[in-house]
């Protein structure tokens, strides 16, 4: 090289996680192959080739080459063998597409360039440095603060993003010194990212100062002594070593072997029927055609079978193994920020004391400054307009989507007809417009034939719609946003379509905000939009006026129908860009959106239930029932409503004048199940039989006479269906029917789970984790007894109680075990001394010394529990060991019943969101492991800790093993567990015989 050259080093590393951050999940579509971060890589690298000149750089390169990490494990991992050691796996979309990356580098015909035991910044640093001694000039294409210690006169970085040159002054602006300052400052900060320890309590302000006050590191620790703020000047002391080790982490090397010369880095023309052909294969049709017009080639002429075999789909790279980075959200290879890959979406924010409410407010601005016009939304009524929106959607790549039916009930529902919103400009940060459509299907009008009115004119005939909508949904390629997927997954796929390529908006806040708010459409447009959007019942009417979607006017149902598609793809602006902002993509990536089509699938298969074990079931209870009203009657001295709050207080508290009764808001004397269970506890016995009373009661009217009402006319099976957004830890709810809280306790609930059966034929295999909250607890409060205990498979209950009591575990008395497993799960939920020694029919201050005496035992326990609601107090939230977050807002609550309670919800969810995580992780897993296994078992239920298959009889010897490794391997790859999970399976004919 010489004076008048200029180089450009393009951090490839930082590209591809910018690029995979930015652009929506993206498939090719022949077979399907994650290609987001190929086509974004493609597409920054096009631009900076043709565009450079009109940049802020302001000059086309004569030298060009893009430098990748090779590996995770460099040098720097001998200095310190925690140097990047919290960094995690890869996203596993982006996996197969890092070897796509560096072909697709070859074929633009660059230099792509990696060295093993060396990061990409030691070998930009080395040809930076040679470039200059040449007296060329060097652009680095990268906004890492890594690099900015290698900026000079001649050598500066530019931030493609953002289209911002950093040279010197840009640098001491940002960070207080001049670029050969900035080893220094970054080796006192350090940096939590890459495990760089730094010195604890010096921030970047502080360095900046320190460093202007005293020149360099050496003389600031040679002169530490001098330092007046105590704390700091003990801090630095302290610290010299670890500052030092800093620095030589920090320090980028200038002297990397290099394979290829600085003289190969000579930009070449470029090859334009190779790269088309490259594109092609990739099925990147915008991009060939912008290249093909620039090149003046015939891109139809070229046949992408002349791309050599490495470049297609058999390819997802070379040694991959090598290839580790942070999962999404976190920073990437380069140091790239979060909140720089958000600014993709949003480059009017920065990510410079990023606030992400603040983000996402500033990206909802865009939308909510425009208030929505109803008048806009379209009517489709012919295939013809039809076929042009569905062209519109496959050429954005992106589209909202959301179904109108009579029910809230997917596998009963009639599809009344469909709603797309578009972003026309999606992929232009500059400035997104939406608009919408709604496609009428089965409405009906108020008068006609005698089932109450004939069809609407005017409407695209139900199986035209939907062969043109089926290769929209099962388009890989085109992104579809929806507002509770799951149901318009179910409906769909009724209709024999199976949607790929989606994104929910609900899971997207549910994995941002658990705990913090609700996750309905209309609360998040209110909340993110400053919208209300209309209302169902004005458009279909509430009570005895209610009519279903079918008989609404469709003029009525765009507006609605329409609005709804729109805010859904306004709404997916706003949280997008959050996920990675806030580190969350990884949670909404492997534990959310995975899991809509698992559930979807399992809803729709049902399970078999015995109608006749039911009726059975409800005459015994029903004369168990009868047999405690006499004795309620009895104990009462007279007859009574007992199902009446009212009439029961003013006998337990008026009549009796029993202890520790208030009266509610409307003066009535409360008779909670928790006021009974306390006088049942103090040896009321009237309150006990009362409880007794209602359980049976309850299971009566909950489950053997309703159940029968849920079974299907069609399937003749049992359908649940599954929220994954209802609580604030991750556990899934059920509902109708409710199969979640069937007790399993007590023999007259294990007796309604002998009504759930297998068909003929087949057998219900139930698979269940063994204490894995209690395991979970050992693995992140590291309590030694624990990990050990469940390491050599002894009975951790009695374990405990002989820890605590001081009594051998052979021969072991059974209620000296019941205790201390009431005390093992009790912790777990932060249990007072006053619900123990109501659950263990104790004193309180007996139940008070067994808690004390357990802390004593188990001091990690105490620590973990102390630490985790101090976190809560100052961050709002408490987190699992996969990363998802429960928000406690109150927390602080100047109340302190209400305080308490956070507390002890803060204290318990990440043990259970854990947990709930496990297994979500577990079924997730499970159907591509029985796939891979040749079985047909297939998933029916999930119950907390425990998941239901059904299994052909010859299958269940095969399956179990398959099932069980699965379950007990959930957390792998992502997270190694300190202790081992355990899973029980049993196959029998009905799910009580298999638990």
């Amino acid at each position: 090289m010489k004076n008048g050259d200029h180089l450009f080093l393009v951090d490839g590393s930082g590209f591809i996680f910018r690029a995979f951050h930015a652009i929506p999940p993206l498939n090719r579509k022949s077979d399907g192959l994650p290609v987001n971060a190929v086509s974004g890589f493609c597409n920054m690298l096009w631009k900076l080739l043709k565009d450079a000149r009109n940049t802020d750089v302001g000059v086309t390169p004569t030298h060009f080459a893009v430098i990748f990490d090779y590996s995770s494990k460099t040098f720097r991992n001998e200095l310190y063998d925690q140097y990047k050691a919290n960094r995690t796996a890869p996203p596993e979309d982006l996996i197969p597409q890092f070897g796509l990356i560096r072909h697709a580098t070859r074929a633009f015909n660059l230099p792509c360039i990696e060295k093993e035991g060396f990061e990409a910044d030691d070998l930009i640093a080395t040809y930076a440095r040679l470039a200059e001694a040449a007296g060329a000039d060097v652009t680095i294409v990268s906004s890492d603060k890594d690099l900015m210690q290698l900026v000079t006169p001649k050598v500066s970085m530019y931030d493609s993003m953002k289209d911002k040159q950093i040279s010197v002054p840009e640098v001491v602006e940002k960070w207080g010194v001049t670029p050969d300052k900035m080893i220094d400052l970054q080796a006192m900060t350090g940096d939590s990212t890459d495990n760089v320890p730094g010195i604890p309590g010096i921030g970047p302000k502080t360095a900046a100062q320190l460093l202007e006050e005293y020149g360099d590191l050496d003389t600031l620790l040679a002169r530490a002594e001098e330092i007046k703020q105590q704390k700091r000047r003990e801090n630095i002391i302290a610290n010299r070593a670890q500052a030092l080790l800093s620095r030589q982490l920090v320090t980028l090397r200038t002297d990397t072997p290099l394979d290829v010369p600085l003289e190969d880095l000579v930009l070449e023309t470029q090859d334009g029927p190779r790269l088309i052909a490259f594109l092609k294969a990739m099925e990147f049709t915008s991009l060939t055609r912008r290249v093909a017009e620039a090149c003046d080639c015939d891109a139809s002429a070229i046949d992408p079978a002349t791309v050599p075999v490495e470049w297609g789909a058999e390819a997802h790279g070379p040694d991959l193994d090598k290839d580790e980075a942070p999962g999404p959200g976190t920073e990437g290879a380069s140091g790239e920020s979060a909140a720089d890959a958000a600014e993709t979406l949003l480059p009017t924010a920065s990510a410079d004391g990023y606030e992400p409410a603040q983000l996402a407010r500033t990206r909802a601005a865009r939308f909510s400054g425009q208030p929505i016009d109803h008048s806009a939304y379209v009517t489709i009524r012919d295939l013809a307009t039809l076929d042009r929106w569905v062209a519109d959607a496959r050429e954005t790549g992106l589209v909202g989507f959301d179904t109108e039916t009579t029910s809230l009930d997917a596998m009963q529902a009639e599809l009344c007809g469909f709603s797309l919103a578009i972003a026309d400009n999606a992929r232009d940060p500059s400035g997104v417009s939406i608009r919408a459509a709604y496609v009428p299907l089965l409405h009906k009008s108020g008068v006609g034939d005698l089932l109450g009115g004939g069809m609407v004119e005017g409407q695209i005939p139900m199986r035209d719609a939907l062969s043109r909508l089926k290769g929209l949904l099962e388009d890989p390629s085109v992104l579809k946003v929806a507002q509770n997927l799951k149901y318009d997954y179910l409906v769909m796929k009724r209709h024999g379509i199976t949607m790929q390529g989606f994104d929910d908006t609900m899971l997207m806040s549910y994995a941002l905000d658990a705990g913090a708010g609700t996750h309905g459409m209309d609360s998040l447009s209110e909340r993110w939009l400053g919208h209300k959007p209309i209302a169902y019942k004005d458009v279909a009417g509430s009570g005895k006026g209610a009519q279903t979607f079918d008989m609404v006017d469709i003029d009525r149902a765009t507006a609605y129908a329409a609005e709804d598609a729109d805010v859904t793809l306004r709404l997916w602006h706003v949280l997008k860009p959050r996920l990675a902002a806030e580190k969350m993509t990884t949670v909404y990536e492997r534990l959310e959106r995975p899991l809509v089509p698992v559930l979807a699938r399992m809803e729709e298969r049902g399970i078999t239930i015995d109608r006749q074990i039911l009726s059975r079931l409800s005459g015994e209870l029903a004369q168990g029932a009868a047999a405690f009203e006499d004795e309620i009657y009895e104990l009462a001295g007279e007859r009574f409503t007992i199902g009446s709050p009212k009439q029961l207080g003013d006998i337990l508290f008026g009549k009796m004048g029993l202890p520790g009764g208030s009266k509610t808001k409307t003066g009535q004397w409360s008779t909670s199940a928790q006021v009974l269970e306390d006088l049942a506890a103090q040896g009321v016995p009237l309150a006990r039989k009362i409880v007794d009373w209602r359980q049976l009661t309850k299971l009566k009217s909950t489950y053997t006479d309703a159940l029968p009402g849920f079974v299907h006319p069609e399937t003749k099976r049992v359908h649940t269906s599954y929220a994954l957004a209802a609580t604030t830890t991750g556990r899934l709810s059920s509902s109708e029917p409710n199969l979640q809280n069937i007790p399993v306790r007590n023999a007259e609930g294990r007796k309604i789970r002998t009504a759930f059966i297998a068909t003929p034929g087949h057998k219900l295999v139930s698979a269940d984790y063994s204490q894995i909250e209690l395991r979970v607890l050992a693995h992140v409060a590291e309590i030694p007894q624990l990990k050990q205990a469940f390491a050599d498979g002894i009975d951790i209950h009695a374990m405990t109680a002989s820890e605590m009591f001081g009594v051998p575990v052979d021969g072991m008395p059974a209620d000296v075990r019941r205790r201390a497993k009431a005390i093992n799960f009790g912790i777990i939920y932060g249990i007072s001394a006053f619900g123990l020694a109501n659950q263990l029919s104790i004193e309180r201050s007996e139940a008070g010394d067994y808690i004390k005496r357990y802390f004593e035992r188990f001091p990690g326990i105490k620590d973990y529990m102390d630490q985790t609601k101090a976190f809560a107090r100052e961050n709002g939230y408490v987190e699992t060991i996969f990363g998802r977050r429960a928000h406690y807002p109150e927390i602080k609550s100047s109340n302190p019943s209400v305080r308490a309670f956070n507390e002890r919800a803060a204290i318990n969810a990440p043990i259970q969101g854990s947990a709930a995580d496990i297994i979500r992780r577990a079924m997730v897993k499970m159907e591509p492991a029985l796939a891979d296994g040749g079985l047909s078992a297939r998933m029916l239920l999930q119950v907390h800790d425990e998941l239901v298959f059904e299994v052909e009889d010859a299958e269940v010897e095969r399956a179990i093993p398959v099932i069980v490794g699965v379950m007990e391997n959930a957390s792998m790859p992502a997270l190694s567990m300190k202790v081992p999970l355990k899973v029980d399976a049993r196959a029998a004919l009905n799910w009580d015989e298999a638990h």
